[in-house]
């Protein structure tokens, strides 16, 4: 029986850089609400860096979901990625853009791993 993917970082943020020459990640601007003088607001970029291990060797998909209502998320962005050995972390940078919040509130964020739950968090948007 294979193991379930492992979450090792989950952020978000304004941007990632990655040394060419180590391959080291920098994570610039993290953030875990947003604060906005009035809605509908369209946020106009953001990352949602996701870090894994424990993933079996071959293709998977990521799935992001988001919503008010946890119980009727809307999916917000699907990809697909490889994994080479569940010995390896494999980090999912994810660019957002221009996502509309219509009200305030806690927005609720579902990751999933081939159609797997990994991981449900909020994003809190307040006025």
């Amino acid at each position: 029986m294979q193991s379930k993917p492992q979450l090792l970082a989950w952020l978000t943020c304004d941007g990632v850089h990655i040394d060419p020459g180590s391959g080291k990640h920098t994570i610039l601007g993290i953030f875990s609400n947003i604060h906005a003088a009035k809605f509908p607001v369209v946020h106009p970029f953001m990352i949602w860096f996701l870090s894994i291990a424990d993933c079996a060797p071959g293709p998977h998909r990521l799935r992001i979901s988001m919503g008010l209502n946890a119980n009727h998320p809307q999916p917000l962005l699907e990809r697909p990625f490889e994994s080479r050995s569940p010995l390896h972390a494999i980090n999912l940078i994810n660019e957002i853009s221009n996502l509309t919040f219509a009200e305030p509130g806690e927005y609720t964020l579902i990751i999933e791993i081939d159609e797997e739950p990994l991981l449900v968090t909020n994003l809190t948007l307040t006025r």
